[in-house]
């Protein structure tokens, strides 16, 4: 499963629109614009970096601001930064809330217990991981039912433990309802408020706000279709230019690049090219059913890469064919060469019409998967 992150500004627009408070505020590309908008909004001003990582504010990332012109000095300062080889490209300008309390809330899908899981707890505005390490009883664990999500009476348990009642448990039952929602409307593998603030008149509002969605549900959500296409700062060149070109890709730390056909086998192959001493440089499925070109792609991509020294193609043809896997191979090694070691283990579906293709050009398919990773490792290893 891939999984695409939302900016803050996205998430709240999105929550806006399902009656999740949030600060008054709005998205700046330029200083300018910045204090424009720190104009408009009134009181004191928070500058929000705008990127997909993790770690902005103890980077510099977030700054406050009294006035307009503060605003604009602000902005410009963080629209100059890059954290965590991300270039800061725009910010988001909120009015300042003043909170009587803070508190965190998240929703997140729990694939070990096979439901939705909320998280929250009364420690909020600082990092949950140190809390839910040093003091776990401090952060509430709720398993939500997979097929009836969240009840009402889930949300007001979760309030109560919290330590509402009366009117703030209605309430507070109502945000966390709402951020449930959005879960599900898009697909969501987390949302996240941290802080979410209590504010002295009683509501609560997402200072903050996390959304990842899963790609796979993207053709549910054109809005985000585009701009999952874009490279950030935890996606590398080689990771979109494999999305692209429609290839489940991951790039690894290693030396030895692996193409195969069906995420379990992929992971699979990974785990015998470990055993047997080497290291996987990616993960690339090519899918059920690839053609000749899909699988040429993959093998340009990964060959093309410096780091990769050797490549093993691993196929269990089912609807995927070995004479397909097989053209794809020769066309690459036709047009642009073999650049790197290669190792092919091929069986299934059309493999003797596979095996006689590749053995025209020059090359031979192995049977046995843990002699062909054996092989692979070798290879580097020389």
């Amino acid at each position: 499963m891939d999984l695409m992150k939302l900016f803050e500004y996205e998430a709240k627009s999105i929550a806006q629109n399902l009656g999740i408070n949030t600060p008054k505020g709005a998205v700046a590309s330029t200083s300018e614009e910045a204090r424009d908008i720190h104009k408009r909004i009134g009181g004191e001003a928070v500058v929000k970096a705008q990127v997909l990582v993790a770690g902005r504010g103890k980077a510099g990332g977030i700054k406050f601001a009294a006035k307009p012109d503060e605003t604009r000095d602000r902005a410009n300062e963080i629209l100059s930064m890059t954290i965590k080889g991300e270039k800061v490209k725009k910010v988001l300008i909120e009015q300042k809330a003043t909170a009587k309390k803070e508190l965190f809330a998240s929703i997140v899908l729990d694939r070990a217990n096979r439901c939705q899981t909320v998280l929250a707890s009364d420690q909020g505005g600082i990092d949950i991981e140190d809390i839910a390490r040093q003091t776990p009883e401090k952060v509430l664990r709720h398993r939500l039912d997979p097929i009836f999500g969240m009840r009402s009476y889930d949300a007001r348990l979760i309030a109560l433990k919290l330590g509402y009642q009366g009117i703030q448990q209605s309430t507070f039952s109502d945000f966390l309802s709402n951020l449930y929602r959005l879960s599900v409307i898009y697909d969501a593998e987390l949302v996240e408020s941290n802080p979410v603030i209590e504010m002295q008149d009683g509501r609560f509002v997402a200072a903050d706000l996390r959304v990842i969605v899963d790609d796979n549900s993207l053709f549910r959500h054109p809005e985000f279709q585009e701009r999952s296409k874009e490279i950030s700062g935890e996606v590398t060149a080689l990771e979109s230019k494999a999305r692209d070109n429609g290839l489940a890709f991951v790039e690894l730390d290693g030396n030895i690049g692996i193409i195969g056909n069906g995420a379990g086998l992929v992971m699979a192959t990974l785990d015998l090219v470990k055993q047997y001493g080497g290291k996987p440089a990616n993960f690339c499925d090519v899918g059920g059913g690839a053609n000749a070109e899909h699988v040429a792609t993959a093998l340009q991509i990964i060959q093309g890469a410096e780091k990769v020294r050797a490549v093993f193609v691993n196929i269990l043809a089912g609807i995927t064919r070995c004479d397909e896997v097989a053209k794809g191979i020769v066309d690459v090694k036709k047009v642009m060469g073999l650049k790197k070691p290669l190792v092919i283990r091929m069986v299934g579906t059309n493999q003797e019409e596979g095996r006689r293709i590749l053995q025209s050009a020059g090359l031979t398919a192995m049977d046995k998967m843990d002699e062909a990773a054996r092989l692979v490792v070798s290879k580097v290893a020389a």
